[in-house]
């Protein structure tokens, strides 16, 4: 962050864990992390039936918000909180899968996954314009974080011998995937989310 520049204003970090993580939970790892996947795929509206509909409603809102801020200047305060909780509870998942913690994740406390999203102050920190074009304006960090996730993925799988082995997970690992799963959460609260008009950093870094 440069001298005198504001935090980002999505902030995301997951607590180092200073126990030995356990060991038969991550040699089952994706076993046992099955029944949270079905409820996340529940409450994301991610199963469809043969006619197409979603078996339930559900999934981030994306263009309810953008016509609300493009025509009214508005972003309706439980849709955002339904957005927010929803990337929380992904992303606590996504911690879990990828071998951060090894608590099961929890469908609404916080754990040891940190995020904090400001809710906008719409008429004075948002374009009504920028929405249309986000999702194209994000399009480098895309490319670059798919290049990341393949990295991601690499690592996991050292961590995951790294934990049978030690039991902890290397710190530099840990860091680097926090930081990817910062990067890529920047993104959506840009692009999608639609909470900020900054630009996302090109940085791992907090």
């Amino acid at each position: 962050m440069a001298q005198g520049q504001s935090p980002y204003p999505v902030q995301f970090s997951v607590d180092y864990p200073e126990r030995p993580l356990d060991r038969l939970s991550t040699f089952f790892r994706l076993i046992v992390i099955i029944p949270i996947l079905i409820v996340l795929a529940l409450v994301s509206g991610q199963w469809q039936d043969s006619d197409t509909a979603f078996l339930v409603a559900g999934g981030t809102l994306v263009l309810p918000p953008l016509l609300m801020i493009l025509f009214r200047q508005k972003y309706p305060r439980w849709w955002f909180d339904w957005n927010v909780a929803l990337a929380k509870f992904q992303n606590r998942v996504t911690a879990y899968l990828f071998l951060l913690r090894d608590e099961y994740p929890s469908t609404d406390e916080e754990q040891a996954v940190h995020i904090a999203i400001p809710y906008p102050d719409v008429p004075n920190e948002l374009n009504r314009w920028l929405p249309l074009v986000k999702w194209l304006l994000a399009v480098p960090h895309y490319i670059v974080l798919t290049i990341l996730g393949i990295g991601v993925m690499l690592v996991v799988i050292i961590a995951w011998f790294a934990i049978l082995i030690t039991g902890s997970y290397p710190r530099g690992l840990f860091n680097y995937v926090v930081g990817v799963l910062r990067w890529g959460l920047r993104v959506a609260a840009y692009a999608f989310l639609l909470t900020t008009d900054r630009y996302p950093p090109f940085s791992l870094n907090s």
